[in-house]
Formats: C-alpha cells, sequence, structure tokens
C-alpha cells in the first residue's frame, strides 16, 4: 500500500508542479509551442510502446533503456528548433556525452539486446513485482501504465525543457554563467562516470568469484562497495545525476535572468524519484547485506561528506 500511495502522489505532483510553474513564467510563442508539440508526441508514442512491449514480454526495463537516450532526441529537437544557437548546441552536446556514457554503462550490465525487448531486467521491478500489493496482475498493470511507462517517460521529457526556455529566449546571447554551468554539468557527469566504473569493478570481482566457487573474503564478504566514492555517499552516482540536472536547469536562468521559471519542475521531480528509487534499493541492500545498516548510520545517503571515522 505505501508503494502505491506513493506512485499515486508522484502521479499528483507530476501535473501540479508543472501547471503551478507554468502559470508563473511567461506565456509560450509559436516557436517554442511548436518544439513542445513534437515533443509530446514522440513522448507519447515511446509511452504507448513501452507500456505495450513491456505487458507483453513482461520485461518492465523498456523505460530504462530508452533513458539515456531520448534527452539526446528531445534535446536536438528543439536545438533545431532554435536553428542550432550557441546555448542550445552546447545544452544538447552536453546531454549527448551524458546520454553516451550512461547508454555505455546500461549495456555493460546487459540491457540491450538485438531483440529490442529482452535485455536484463532491472532487478528491482522482479522485486517489486513479488510484493503482495502487486499480486492481482491487474494492479502491476496498472502500475506499470501509470509510473513505470507514463510517469518515468514524462519525467525525462519534464527535465530537458530547460531547452524550450532556452529557445524562448534565443536571443539572449551565450555568457560567462553558461560557461560556469557547463563546466559543472561536465564535473558532475565525471563524477558519475567514476562512480559507476568504481562499482562495475567492485561488482565485477565480487561475481566472478561467485561464480567461481571462491569463498568472498575482504570488501567484497561484505557484498557492497564501500570504498573510493562510496566512502563519501552511499549513492555518489544518484547525486552527480540529481547535480547533472539541476544543473541543466541553470541553463534556462542563464537565458532567461528568472531564477525560478516552469521548466525547473523536472529537475524537482526527479530529485524526489531519487528519494524513492534509493529508499527501495536500500530497503533490498539491507535485507541482504548484515553490515549496510551500519555503513547507513556512517555514511550520508546522497549529499558527499568527509568519511566519517570508525
Amino acid at each position: 500500500m505505501k508503494i502505491i500511495t506513493t506512485a499515486i502522489l508522484l502521479g499528483i505532483t507530476l501535473l501540479a508542479v508543472p501547471l503551478f510553474s507554468y502559470f508563473f513564467g511567461t506565456a509560450l510563442g509559436p516557436l517554442e509551442l511548436g518544439a513542445l508539440y513534437t515533443l509530446i508526441i514522440i513522448v507519447s508514442i515511446v509511452i504507448a510502446y513501452s507500456f505495450i512491449v513491456g505487458e507483453l514480454t513482461r520485461n518492465n526495463s523498456q523505460v530504462d533503456k530508452l533513458w539515456s537516450l531520448l534527452p539526446i532526441v528531445y534535446t536536438w529537437v528543439v536545438a533545431a528548433y532554435g536553428d542550432f544557437t550557441a546555448r542550445l548546441v552546447v545544452m544538447s552536446t552536453l546531454v549527448t556525452l551524458w546520454g553516451l556514457r550512461l547508454t555505455i554503462n546500461f549495456a555493460m550490465k546487459g540491457a540491450y539486446s538485438w531483440c529490442f525487448w529482452a535485455g536484463e531486467e532491472d532487478y528491482r521491478w522482479l522485486v517489486l513485482r513479488q510484493k503482495p500489493e502487486f499480486k492481482p496482475r491487474w494492479k502491476w498493470t496498472l502500475f506499470n501504465l501509470f509510473f513505470i511507462s507514463g510517469y518515468q517517460l514524462v519525467l525525462i521529457l519534464l527535465f530537458t525543457l530547460p531547452t524550450i526556455v532556452a529557445l524562448q529566449n534565443i536571443n539572449t546571447p551565450i555568457g560567462i554563467f553558461d560557461y560556469v554551468v557547463a563546466a559543472s554539468m561536465f564535473f558532475f557527469i565525471l563524477l558519475e562516470t567514476i562512480a559507476d566504473i568504481q562499482q562495475w569493478n567492485f561488482q565485477s570481482k565480487k561475481w566472478a568469484k561467485i561464480k567461481a566457487g571462491e569463498e568472498l573474503n575482504g570488501d567484497l564478504k561484505k557484498g557492497f562497495l564501500d570504498k573510493g566514492l562510496w566512502a563519501y555517499s552511499r549513492h555518489p552516482n544518484y547525486f552527480a545525476e540529481q547535480s547533472i540536472w539541476v544543473c541543466f536547469y541553470l541553463f534556462s536562468i542563464a537565458a532567461s535572468g528568472e531564477w525560478f521559471n516552469w521548466s525547473i519542475a523536472g529537475c524537482l521531480l526527479l530529485i524526489v524519484l531519487f528519494q524513492g528509487s534509493s529508499s527501495f534499493s536500500e530497503e533490498i541492500s539491507a535485507s541482504k547485506y548484515p553490515e549496510y545498516p551500519g555503513y547507513q548510520k556512517k555514511v550520508p545517503r546522497f549529499f558527499p561528506v568527509g568519511p566519517v571515522k570508525k
């Protein structure tokens, strides 16, 4: 019931936040509305695809496969509407770097297959399907439609919409603030890359030993990574991901001169999503690894700090 309630609250927030912030911003003109309508058509098609394929194959990671690709499409579509002006090109290029990195990371985990509907499914969907509240098949179908396919795909669109604000203010020249934001976003992309590499190396060593029937020892025996960036944050990759899209929102401030505009909805909702997603992941980790609760007490969830003395 707690999961369903959370999903409902996220759905309400998804509608309320964009509407509230939209009416407090400058109305969109014909050019921006045209770009937005194009993006809405794309996301509508993708929602239908993800829902239908997920239901037919029982592999609910269809959105996961598209998470790193759709923002690239969205940002370059808007850049094309803006005749590829400097700010839109910088924004789209950074998103492309982010997307390529994440796509490679997904591919290394076996998320993609020549059979486009197949590939490795995120282990959390299997755990979630087994919970009592989703035992009736129809409940999972509704969850797939409104949250997995609907909410997540609309969210992906929302956190790329600072490009629409940049398009709306296309005559504002690119400046120092844009360069600072670009450098910050690039830094967080690198941070996320390092965190994922560290996690990949750890998990690869652990599972290689498990498959070989060898005994786990040292740090591997704990089952989870708490070294490198993971000694400063329990989810350095999640911290970097949220920071990336907050930086992306800052481009809309550089373009509009408004510290609060309607495109903030995307990064705010993403932060809300990561709160729930990380809580669920940690619930699973705490049930599998006896030392994980101690790790939770010593190291912050997201914002990195110096290692806590043992």
